[in-house]
């Protein structure tokens, strides 16, 4: 018995290095972005510090209606782009279905051609990263949800015993929401690069390196990571949240 498969009878060594760079590129800055050296940290490791930090000023804020409206801004914009993915997974599904337009553009514009299964395979990478980006940030949108019910466990006592124990759950919550967030938004970059594909593999090389680029410099060599770094004080805690010196100091960035 044998099982049909609809693949390209043959796919250049151009093609199937370039996707192998793609994916290897994906995996690399992900795991790099959130296990950076010691003494270049990400944005992302940097706001882990500040997320603790927030919770912890969180138990003697009153109100906290503050907080709440952080928490809701947050997951507002999971939702958006949760949305956003929904919507261009339809498109290229709708694209998968009818290539010809894809084959009689990339004619008139002299690209690297190729059978419709081949361009079928393309907008399938495009689609797997605009998918894996839909599932994270649905995860996101889902934890905050889990980090607000977890805020609202908080008692209202700052000195109550289980008060700051609640708040490092929500905290840790919180930073587990936004570690799927941007993996989220690693994924849309990735999914932007990977049309390069349509151009030709070389075109798709160029859309890794440049999306591999902004990745890198928006967590290690971007403004905003110059103002998070800026004076960099030790941790303040409020007095009611401050560990006693026999107790281990929280994990640091």
């Amino acid at each position: 018995m044998t099982i049909p498969l609809a693949l390209p009878d043959r796919i250049p060594i151009a093609d199937l290095a370039a996707v192998a760079l793609l994916f290897a590129v994906w995996f690399a800055i992900g795991w790099f972005t959130e296990r950076p050296p010691a003494g270049k940290p990400s944005v992302s490791v940097l706001m882990v510090r500040f997320r603790r930090e927030w919770m912890l000023h969180f138990l003697s804020r009153d109100p906290r209606i503050f907080d709440g409206n952080i928490l809701a801004s947050l997951r507002e914009g999971t939702a958006f782009f949760a949305s956003a993915c929904m919507i261009a997974t339809g498109g290229i599904l709708a694209l998968i279905g009818n290539t010809e337009k894809l084959r009689g553009l990339a004619q008139e514009l002299a690209l690297e051609g190729g059978g419709e299964i081949l361009w079928e395979l393309k907008l399938v990478v495009t689609m797997f990263f605009v998918v894996n980006a839909f599932l994270k940030f649905v995860w996101s949108h889902r934890l905050f949800g889990y980090c607000a019910i977890m805020m609202a466990a908080v008692p209202n006592d700052p000195d109550d015993p289980m008060a700051r124990d609640r708040a490092m759950q929500a905290a840790d919550l919180n930073i587990t929401a936004a570690r799927s967030f941007n993996a989220g938004l690693r994924s849309v970059y990735f999914a932007l690069g990977s049309l390069g594909w349509l151009g030709g593999p070389w075109v798709l090389m160029l859309g890794t390196a440049v999306v591999l680029f902004v990745t890198w410099r928006r967590e290690f060599a971007s403004t905003s990571r110059q103002v998070i770094m800026r004076s960099l004080p030790p941790p303040r805690w409020p007095d009611h949240a401050r560990p006693p010196s026999s107790a281990p100091r929280p994990p640091q960035p």
